[in-house]
């Protein structure tokens, strides 16, 4: 039997139902389905119209589609009924819940298919309402529905019962995870929706027992569990206790441990429930062999490396909760930013039932996708203004990878493999222009130390002057398993102060012409952050002091921290994060203006409210040009809400800063958030309104703020 029938055969006794609950005549069922068999259809007819009574503001072609057969076909009574049944589910599901569609009979002798459609009432929702509900807010409660009184401004909403269903489902799941064991939920009316809610008890802890437990004590179990015994029971938190005890066994290398875990009522009227975490904890496994498949282009060495550096190596405990057999872990998160794959996998391989053994072996599967990116384009910021953007970046690169000939340069075959990413970037503007190449090994050596090396030429046109720089850096960073980092660099810069303004302070006229900069740079961090991307909580720190010599002699000691909390999560958990930044640093009082700090505008040192460099020391007597400050502090803090899906976030921030004069600035503001998919990671879009509260009578201000970048750009 084909496929296609077998869909008319299953579609068929939907329609058998369908028919009956919808009260169409059984005759004219009976009819149909006789028509070849008492000979006023010959098996071998051919249908030959097909057409549609009533169907409103659908064409016909819309509705053949909805049919499993076309004129020209052989009449076949099973596909006809079936098409009656599909064509009340389309006008169903387009808001006519009481749709009947039947079929001319009259017209079937002749070979002609005519759906005769009583579309009934098309039911336009104009309010949903809740009723009953006492502790979860009826705001929070919308939230979670998906049904609405319209959907985008002018298109209007309609009822279906399947919307109402899907909500009904959303509600409940929202009561039971919160406590509500007991609870019923109704639905009245189809334009004026109104959810009856009958929460019932909140039912509380009575115990909690854990058993089948031996690598780790109760204590240890239930350390930091939200839930303890009086409190009231949330399912979705014994869950979440459920997961942390599944991950402190992965972590130790129980592969195939099992937790369940489930809450039994007490005494009847008595409102308590029991819960019991049983493990099953299955063997404990070190790593055995890891094999690695599908990397065509990218070395083994690349993802070895990856490997390595979170223990997941040959010897090792088998860590399943950064590589879970279920897959979707950190360390295959891990292992495709390194190699810029579409797909990562780690599996384990399960040895034979009869086979005992602690030792399990890995496989590792790669589905490469495309490392190399071009990049056109045009972007604005309010500390920048327009710039062109040009840039091509290569994520797999391999220096020693030479060309064998001109077509394989020309094809970008070559010069692949390492893991290695080499960046190339233009970008003129107006106000900034800036050209660089960068070129990074993350594995220097085959350890988890990131070398950099780049070029950069930049230019920028102040008020009072031009600045040009153009520089070579290179710097270590050294990864430690404990989240410690350690780095060291070194820069040389040539500064060209010229352009320089006829008014403009014996500051800056001091430094015209060519200015030579030797740095040295060394300093130490600690990242703690949940995410690389986007951290809800954690923390993230470091500190450098760097020593420059040439034309000057100074050094600068700066310092930053950042600490990312969910204040909390909503019904579709959805995260409210507080993100709180800490800023310092000091200079030497013989650094040049150049050099110094400069607060304002929404880059490293930004004050929103401020325009960019619109807070710093000023020059005598007019104060008209900033010219750096040899200190500076910042104190930032920011609340992002979650306003529509996943990607769109409402923003509420206070800045504090200040620098060695004046007073401390400070201001509060609010904005919007866009993230927008990029290559390596979510990038945010924010646009941000900000008022000074207190300021210095010479800073320059500025409301309005556009960036593209992270939470706390550095």
């Amino acid at each position: 039997m084909s496929y296609k029938m077998i869909k008319s055969v299953s579609i068929l006794v939907l329609a058998v139902i369908f028919t009956a609950l919808s009260g169409c005549k059984t005759g004219e069922k009976a009819r149909l389905t006789n028509l070849q068999t008492e000979g006023e259809f010959s098996s071998g007819a051919i249908i030959q119209s097909i057409t549609f009574v009533d169907k409103g503001k659908f064409s016909n072609k819309t509705l053949k589609k909805k049919l499993d057969f076309k004129v020209g076909d052989n009449f076949d009574s099973v596909l006809i009924e079936s098409g009656r049944y599909e064509l009340s589910e389309f006008y169903r599901k387009k808001g006519y819940a009481e749709v009947k569609v039947t079929l001319d009979n009259s017209e079937l002798v002749h070979g002609r298919v005519a759906y005769i459609i009583d579309k009934g009432t098309r039911y336009k929702i104009k309010s949903v309402k809740f009723k009953g509900n006492k502790l979860i807010k009826t705001g929070n409660l919308r939230s979670i529905i998906k049904t609405k009184t319209n959907e985008w401004f002018f298109w209007s909403s309609y009822y279906t019962e399947e919307k109402i269903a899907s909500d009904v489902k959303r509600l409940k799941d929202a009561y039971y995870q919160r406590g509500f064991l007991n609870y019923d939920i109704q639905v009245l009316g189809r334009s004026d929706i109104t959810f009856l809610i009958d929460e019932g008890p909140r039912y509380k802890i009575n115990k909690i027992e854990v058993t089948g437990n031996k690598e780790f004590d109760n204590e240890t179990l239930l350390s930091k569990f939200e839930l303890e015994t009086g409190s009231i029971y949330y399912p979705l938190k014994a869950k979440a206790q459920a997961e942390r005890i599944l991950n402190m066994y992965r972590e130790k290398g129980y592969v195939e441990v099992n937790i369940k875990y489930e809450h039994s009522f007490t005494e009847v009227g008595n409102n308590t429930v029991d819960i019991n975490f049983d493990i099953t904890e299955g063997i404990k496994f070190r790593i055995g062999r890891v094999e690695i498949i599908g990397n065509e282009q990218t070395q083994d060495k690349v993802i070895r490396n990856v490997l390595e550096e979170y223990k997941f190596s040959p010897g090792q405990l088998y860590n399943a909760n950064m590589a879970p057999p279920e897959g979707g872990g950190e360390l295959e998160s891990r292992v495709r930013g390194a190699t810029l794959a579409e797909e990562v996998s780690i599996t384990p391989v399960i040895s034979e039932p009869n086979q005992e053994s602690d030792m399990l072996d890995a496989t590792v599967s790669i589905t490469e996708g495309l490392t190399g990116m071009w990049n056109p384009g045009i972007a604005y910021g309010t500390d920048d203004g327009f710039v062109g953007m040009l840039s091509w970046s290569q994520g797999n690169f391999d220096i020693t990878d030479w060309p064998e000939s001109f077509g394989e340069f020309i094809t970008m075959q070559s010069f692949k493999g390492a893991g290695q990413r080499l960046s190339v970037n233009l970008r003129p503007g107006k106000e900034i222009s800036s050209y660089s190449v960068s070129l990074t090994e993350p594995y220097f050596r085959n350890k988890p130390i990131s070398l950099n090396v780049a070029g950069q030429s930049w230019e920028r046109w102040y008020s009072s002057h031009d600045e040009k720089r153009t520089k070579g850096t290179f710097s270590f960073q050294k990864r430690y398993r404990s989240l410690w980092r350690t780095n060291f660099g070194f820069r040389v810069e040539n500064v060209d102060v010229g352009g320089i303004e006829y008014d403009a302070p014996q500051e800056i006229i001091d430094f015209k012409g060519n200015n030579l900069l030797i740095g040295t740079k060394f300093g130490f961090g600690r990242d703690e952050t949940d995410d690389m991307y986007l951290p809800s909580s954690g923390y993230v720190f470091n500190f450098d002091y760097e020593h420059v010599t040439g034309d000057d002699d100074f050094g600068i000691l700066e310092g930053y921290g950042v600490f990312y909390k969910t204040l909390y999560k909503d019904f579709r958990d959805r995260k409210t994060i507080l993100a709180a930044k800490l800023l310092a640093g000091t200079i030497s009082s013989n650094a040049p203006f150049y050099e110094k700090f400069y607060a304002g505008g929404i880059g490293n040192y930004g004050i929103r409210g401020f325009e960019y460099r619109g807070i710093s020391d000023r020059a005598l007597p007019n104060y008209d040009y900033p010219i750096g400050s040899d200190s500076i502090f910042l104190a930032n803090a920011e609340v992002s809400v979650p306003l529509i899906g996943d990607n769109v976030s409402l923003l509420f921030f206070v800045d504090i800063g200040t620098v060695n004069t004046g007073p401390y600035r400070i201001s509060a503001g609010g904005g919007l958030q866009v993230m927008v998919p990029q290559f390596l990671g979510p990038v945010p879009i924010r646009f941000t309104f900000a008022e000074p509260i207190r300021k210095d009578d010479y800073d320059e201000t500025q409301s309005f703020s556009f960036f593209m970048g992270g939470m706390f750009p550095y």
